[in-house]
């Protein structure tokens, strides 16, 4: 079905910013980007999917459905994403709250062609129809040339959806809650946007990944729809029968001073709030991984271990299972979706929570975007640390968000909310 070619090429770095400018010429593009990060799962350097053959695109209630069919009638390769907003087809719930950038609610496309990046290896796959047009593009792609064009062409003035003094009206209410009973924890998030405004969708994912080198990085376009992410975190991961979850719960802001950097780092190891927080959601994902694995083998590979990034120190719990393999891909997915660390727990009462407290419907924001294989196999990000934007309405929006427990202290969530959403307001407004 598909006809592959192998190159090599000498400077990497060069080639993949080649290659992604290359690909702007398409209306469906997915660029997955690990920025070389030491990571103990990654696949693959680098991925780039373009141009659908076929495609999904729903609101349809019965989405994840829908997603198995169609992976099962193409069996090849999709790349796409799934909105936080899914959670309405796997539960009893709805999300009525606005939405400025209007993505559907899932994607997928089977791409014509596909580009596979480890270390100076690169590796194209063709469908076989396009297989000719391999040597002319990769000459294209060597002969494209750089641009020096800013990420935006006018100053862009950035709104918050939620004023400080709501934001600390809606953490009371969330401790509240929490303190009756209802919840242990929730996710809770805020909305940054711009309005009538111009950006240069490929000029600010440079720019936003080359101060955040994150391990899941994207940049996703369909049509007129963009996502520029610097997601630090995997959602959920296949292969053959092994299942990886990577939930992020637990930030500490970077300091250029070495000593007190480390300093950051060592009291976010030991942060009793922090920690805490990391160990309910782990919880959680074990108990959404059971759903479908083979009993007993849901194993915790690293509790509340911190890794650091550009921006911020993180605290992550590596969890992982096994699952029988007549398990539909899909069906893993489904059962853990949406993930942990972005909801919260008890999973249910906390995203009804989040609905009612919340004043943006997420869309893409806290959703998924990654690939499945012919195989089965999957990878997937979180979106978070992204920039999000509809062309046509000239919407640009970023969100951030905390996790609130019994310990919280809303001055201290709030100023976590404003470390996160460093790097998006230094990009869109230079």
């Amino acid at each position: 079905m598909r006809t592959t070619y192998s190159h090599t090429t000498d400077n990497p770095e060069l080639f993949k910013e080649n290659l992604l400018r290359w690909s702007q010429q398409f209306s469906e593009v997915v660029w997955l980007d690990s920025n070389n990060y030491q990571q103990d799962f990654a696949s693959f350097d680098a991925i780039l999917a373009v141009d659908a053959f076929s495609s999904i695109q729903t609101n349809y209630p019965h989405a994840f459905s829908a997603l198995k069919h169609y992976w099962s009638q193409v069996n090849d390769w999709i790349f796409g994403y799934l909105t936080y907003d899914l959670k309405n087809n796997v539960e009893n719930l709805e999300s009525q709250n606005f939405d400025g950038l209007e993505f559907p609610e899932l994607f997928f496309f089977q791409p014509k062609k596909l580009f596979f990046i480890k270390g100076n290896q690169l590796e194209i796959r063709y469908l076989n129809i396009f297989k000719e047009q391999i040597e002319n593009d990769l000459k294209s792609i060597q002969d494209i040339e750089s641009s020096t064009d800013s990420p935006s062409d006018n100053a862009i003035k950035i709104k918050m959806r939620m004023h400080k003094d709501a934001y600390f009206e809606k953490v009371h209410r969330m401790l509240e809650y929490i303190h009756r009973g209802d919840i242990y924890e929730a996710n809770l998030c805020q909305e940054f946007y711009a309005q009538d405004t111009h950006i240069n969708p490929l000029e600010t994912y440079f720019k936003l990944n080359s101060i955040s080198k994150p391990p899941f990085a994207t940049f996703l376009k369909l049509n007129d729809l963009f996502l520029m992410s610097a997601s630090p975190e995997r959602y959920l991961k296949k292969v053959g029968v092994t299942i990886t979850s990577q939930p992020i719960k637990g930030t500490a802001k970077r300091s250029l001073n070495h000593e007190e950097d480390e300093l950051f780092k060592t009291n976010l190891s030991k942060d009793e709030k922090e920690r805490s927080e990391n160990i309910m959601i782990l919880d959680l994902v074990r108990n959404d991984l059971s759903k479908t694995a083979v009993k007993g083998s849901v194993r915790v590979l690293e509790l509340c271990q911190v890794y650091t990034f550009k921006q911020v120190h993180q605290m992550i719990s590596t969890v992982t299972s096994e699952v029988d393999e007549k398990v539909h891909p899909v069906d893993i997915i489904k059962t853990t979706f949406p993930m942990g660390s972005m909801t919260g727990a008890p999973k249910i009462s906390a995203m009804k929570i989040i609905e009612a407290l919340e004043e943006t419907k997420r869309g893409l924001y806290s959703g998924a975007v990654g690939y499945v294989s012919p195989e089965g196999d999957f990878d997937f990000n979180v979106v978070i640390r992204s920039i999000l934007y509809n062309q046509t309405k000239k919407y640009v929006s970023y969100s951030v968000g905390s996790a609130i427990t019994s310990k919280s202290n809303p001055h201290k969530e709030y100023e976590e909310c404003l470390v996160k959403a460093k790097a998006m307001r230094d990009v869109l407004e230079h």
